[in-house]
């Protein structure tokens, strides 16, 4: 299950937020195994790494040809541990794994965000942003920020792909622009940690401040090209929690017209399954105007359910344009799946719509 190889640090390159990218010279165990790879380690579990430092690393993403999590991972650093850290928290994220973390979360006894959140169990209307990808993250943040620049919007990152937020570059790169992230469930790393997506909701609303939350799953989409095998079904219960909580839950659809897959031409079948079976509750669907009708397949099917609302697009590209970071889903740029991170920044603009009354 875990292919495990020890290796020597041979140069230390990018560092961003939560997270330290390196080369590594490894000692082979079978003829197959590359000379030298890519690796990532997270200080906050493993240290930080130094050239010459003796790492164990785990190469199974190299083995599988991932794309996304492409990287050697850093297990230990066994000759230079890093020093124990007291801190208050008892919450568990991976649990039960060998790389278990104890983390704060932001409604436990010892959080200093406790007596604000004990009692709140309403959203009070916050629109709340739901997307299949993280990809969709920094666009739906364009889209609000288009029309609401001063819109404090907060990301929920779910569990479904990557458990460490410092795995994305993304966050990184959003910086200022973000109220702050939260990572519920079995993810960790954020800003605030929480057990669940509605304690989550409930902490970026009063705890970040947010107007607008965004949630999504870290990087790493996992899918197995079958109608329910794909971590993305937990959009549709991230719309129920909105719901239950008295949010607005508005639905970012992935849409591709560039997408080499079937299945994700046009509507995707994550959106259509998500929001089509799984959501309950009834979400603001949002479609942007102008879309060919040759993408438009399905969606009079989720009209069944939800509301339809087409947003205006204009001055969304210059937007998309201006963010940090450059745009990539599936290995495409905004140029190359321009209707995809359209779609998403539409979604945020109807939210800032939202927040506008």
């Amino acid at each position: 299950m875990i292919r495990w190889r020890r290796a020597t640090v041979t140069a230390v390159g990018r560092r961003w937020r939560g997270a330290v990218e390196l080369d590594a010279a490894v000692a082979a165990r079978r003829p197959e195994d590359p000379a030298v790879v890519r690796a990532i380690a997270y200080p906050a579990l493993v240290g930080t790494p130094s050239v010459g430092d003796a790492v164990l690393l785990n190469l199974g993403a190299l083995a599988l040809g991932l794309g996304t999590g492409g990287y050697a991972q850093v297990v230990a650093i066994p000759d230079r541990l890093p020093a124990d850290v007291d801190r208050p928290g008892h919450i568990v994220k991976a649990r039960y794994t060998p790389m278990q973390a104890i983390v704060l979360a932001a409604d436990e006894e010892a959080s200093p965000h406790r007596e604000l959140l004990a009692g709140k169990d309403d959203l009070a209307g916050m629109p709340v942003v739901t997307a299949d990808l993280h990809s969709a993250v920094p666009a739906i943040l364009a889209g609000v920020h288009a029309d609401r620049p001063d819109a404090r919007v907060a990301y929920v990152m779910t569990d479904g792909g990557a458990l460490p937020a410092w795995f994305s570059r993304t966050v990184d790169a959003l910086g200022d622009r973000l109220a702050g992230t939260v990572t519920a469930g079995q993810a960790f790393g954020g800003d605030l940690e929480t057990t669940n997506v509605h304690s989550g909701l409930l902490a970026a609303r009063y705890a970040l401040g947010a107007d607008v939350a965004v949630v999504a799953q870290g990087p790493g989409n996992l899918g197995t090209g079958t109608a329910w095998g794909f971590s993305g079904v937990a959009v549709g219960e991230a719309v129920n929690a909105a719901a239950v909580l008295g949010g607005r839950p508005v639905g970012s659809l992935r849409i591709s017209a560039a997408d080499p897959r079937p299945r994700h031409r046009g509507v995707s079948h994550h959106s259509l399954t998500a929001y089509g079976r799984v959501a309950l509750a009834r979400a603001d669907l949002v479609v942007p105007a102008g879309l060919d009708p040759s993408l438009c397949e399905g969606l009079a099917a989720l009209a069944q359910r939800h509301r339809l609302v087409e947003v205006d697009v204009d001055g969304l590209d210059d937007a998309l344009r201006e963010l940090p970071d450059k745009l990539s889903t599936m290995g495409r740029d905004l140029d190359a799946d321009h209707v995809y991170f359209l779609a998403a920044a539409a979604a945020g603009r109807h939210a800032a719509a939202l927040l506008s009354g």
